[in-house]
Order: structure tokens, then sequence, then C-alpha cells
């Protein structure tokens, strides 16, 4: 296939000063840099968490507003994946790459220096417009060098190092504040991490564009590509399916912290209870990466959305009960986060396997869609939030159930089909 190698084109290197001389990139390598990329965003998004009542008491927030610094931050950044896929078909990803980290930077600065929880909110949402180009480009990065049930490989390991930023980043927010006795710091902590990423971006990663697939900046070829990645049938129903099981994820994020330390009482393990449950992801996407070339992304991910389903039905039931316990939400919330560890990787890489040619607009648009429909649905699930785990419980129900239909309208209602090898 085109690009087999992970160095980029000989042109493209010798035009990067930077990558003169030293070996090119390996595919271990890259498999980290994209994870750690789009970990930037888990950390900026989850590190706060434990800091939501301190930051929530300092600017006078009450009741669930304080989720707003959350939710408008993934809404933002759904939003923001409209940008960066054109202007990266264009000019290549390394630049578009270098202005979402420079933005990242800048507004984690200025986040720590906000004066009222308005400001902050704002500031919120200007940085996950801008920082969406490191959630956007880490797939067209790989559709750049490989396809078929390979991407879904190399997306699921990307997944395994990604997740466990989430796992720890609640545990590193509550230690800052411990430590340094100001929320404040932890977006300090965000912009060290950006300028660090930044330096290894420019330093190891070539440009992954082939010069035969740069695009026109014209209006009527960017809306034909977007288009027709968010058209195509083979592939919308895995775009809106993982928008549905993932927002039922980000509902969960938003109340996380109220539901786990209000409702169960377990404030103090607030930290502990959130890395098992991403743990537990990321275990999924690496027990993912070992089975979905062998069994194919469609037949590992149909079989675990059926499994969610089971399992969020059960995770209803006892919901419905009045004498709920720790002790059987934390178990069924954690498989069921297992569960999207087969799903997540393998949507996302059926839906960009028929646009190699254009894969920065198709992840651009796709991105657009199901961060901002999974945001926007979490962000209702979060706000529902009664001191109980009952909205959370029948949004995952339904939001799977509804994924459901999607994929059998994709497959044209035939589930479990076979491999597809890496073509390209």
């Amino acid at each position: 296939m085109r690009n087999q190698t992970l160095s980029g084109d000989e042109s493209e290197v010798r035009r990067h000063s930077s990558l003169a001389g030293r070996p090119p990139i390996g595919e271990g390598e890259l498999i980290w840099m994209m994870a750690l990329l789009m970990a930037l965003n888990a950390f900026g998004i989850d590190a706060i968490l434990p800091a939501l009542d301190d930051l929530a008491r300092d600017f006078g927030a009450s009741g669930n507003d304080r989720q707003f610094v959350v939710g408008i931050y993934l809404l933002a950044s759904g939003v923001g994946t409209l940008l960066p896929g054109s202007f990266a078909d264009r000019f290549g990803r390394r630049p578009v790459l270098f202005v979402a980290l420079g933005a990242y930077i800048l507004l984690s600065i200025a986040c720590a220096l906000a004066t009222s929880f308005e400001m902050l909110v704002a500031l919120r949402a200007v940085q996950g417009i801008f920082a969406a180009g490191i959630i956007a480009l880490p797939p067209a990065i790989i559709r750049d060098r490989v396809g078929g049930d390979r991407m879904a490989r190399m997306m699921s390991l990307i997944f395994v190092i990604f997740l466990l930023v989430p796992a720890i980043a609640p545990s590193i927010g509550q230690a800052i504040v411990a430590v340094m006795g100001d929320w404040r710091w932890i977006f300090g902590a965000m912009a060290a991490l950006g300028i660090g990423m930044a330096i290894w971006v420019y330093i190891r990663l070539p440009e992954t564009l082939h010069a035969t697939d740069r695009q026109e900046i014209r209006l009527k070829p960017i809306v034909r590509n977007m288009t027709s990645a968010v058209t195509l049938r083979e592939t919308i129903g895995y775009t809106l399916g993982s928008a549905l099981v993932f927002g039922g994820l980000f509902g969960f994020i938003n109340s996380s912290q109220q539901l786990i330390g209000e409702a169960f009482g377990a404030g103090d393990s607030f930290p502990l209870i959130f890395a098992i449950c991403a743990a537990c992801m990321a275990v999924s996407n690496w027990s993912n990466s070992r089975i979905v070339e062998r069994f194919g992304a469609r037949r590992v991910s149909h079989v675990a959305l059926f499994a969610f389903i089971a399992v969020a039905a059960a995770q209803l039931w006892f919901a419905s009960q009045p004498d709920e316990s720790l002790w059987t939400f934390v178990p069924l919330m954690a498989a069921n986060m297992s569960l999207l560890g087969f799903i997540g990787a393998n949507f996302g890489s059926i839906a960009m396997q028929p646009f190699g040619h254009i894969a920065g607009a198709a992840s651009s648009a796709q991105g657009f869609l199901r961060m901002t429909s999974g945001a926007a649905l979490g962000g209702v699930i979060g706000y529902a939030y009664d001191g109980t785990a009952r909205p959370l419980a029948l949004a995952l129900l339904a939001t799977a159930v509804l994924s459901l239909l999607f994929v059998l309208f994709s497959e044209r209602g035939e589930l479990f089909g076979a491999p597809v090898r890496d073509e390209d």
C-alpha cells in the first residue's frame, strides 16, 4: 500500500529541518504520539472534575451549573472539528496541528487567570473550538497510513494509551489542588503538557499527507467532501451510533462527581472509582487490538453493542430500586465502559474506511457530528441528574438501542460482517 512506512514522503521530510538526520518515526512511537495528543483533551476535561466544588464555590456557581465547565468544552470541541480537517487536507497535518496545540496552551493559561465563572465558561468554549484539531487530526494521520481492520487495531492501541489519562487525571487534579492549594494550577498543568507535546511533534512527526491527496480550499469541494463523509449509507449509521453511545458516556462524565459524591456518598473515593472505570476501557481497547484483525471490526463491535444493551438494562433495573448502592453501580458502569472499548475505535474505523483520499475532511465532518451530538446529549443527560442514577441508566439503554438501529440501517439489516483487509 502507499506510505507503508511511517516516515512520510521523503520530499516532505526534507522540508522539515527538525527531522533531518533522524530515524523515521515507527508505528509504536506514532501510536503513542497520537494517543497523547488526544489525551490532552481528556486531561483538560477530567483533571478539573475533583475541583468542580472548589471552582463553583469560588465563583458562586450553583447546582448543576458547574457542569458547564466540562460540557461547554465538549460541545465546542465538536463544533470546532469542522474547521481543521479541510485545512489539513490542503496545507498538511503539521501546520494545523501546531495551531491547535498553540491555542490549547494559550487558552489554558487564560483559563487559569479567569476572574468570573462566565469568563471561564467562555474561555473553555473558545479553547474547545481551537483545540478540536488534536481530536480530529490523529484519525486522519493514521488513515493516511493504513486502512481496514489494521486501522481499527491501531486506533484501539491509541485508545489504550489515551484512556490511561482519564484513569489518572482526576487523581492528578486532586493532587495539584492539595499541593498548590488552588484549582487554577490544573490549567497551568494543561499548558505545560501542551508545550511538551508541541516539542515532541515538531521534532518527530513528518508530514503524512500525500502530495496527490492535497485538496483545494474552495467551498464547493469542501462541502462535497464533508457531505459525502456523513451521508454515505455504509458509514453514517456508525457515526451516529458512536455519537449516541458516547453521549451516554459524556453524560456520566458530566454528572460523575455529583453522582458518586452526593448520591453514593463516596466523594473522597471519586478519583479511584473514575480511574477504575477508565482503566476498564483501556483494557478492553487493548483486547480489541488483539482480536479485531482476526474477527473484524464489525463482528467485534456488533457483539459488544448487544452486550452493552444488556448491561444497560441491568443498570436501569438496579437504579430503579430504592436502595441501589455503590457496589452495584460501579461494576455495571465499569462493564459498560469496557464494552465501549470494543465499540468506539471499531465504529470510527468503519466510518473512515471509504475516505482515505479525503481523510482530513472526513475526520472533521464525522468528528463534528459525533462530538456535537454526543456532547449535547451528554449535557442533557448530566443536567437531568436528580440525585439518583436513574436518568443516566435510562439514557445508556435508550442510546444503545438507537445506536443498534442506526447500525442496522448502514448494514442493510445484516450484522456481523467479515473482516476487511488493508488494501489501500
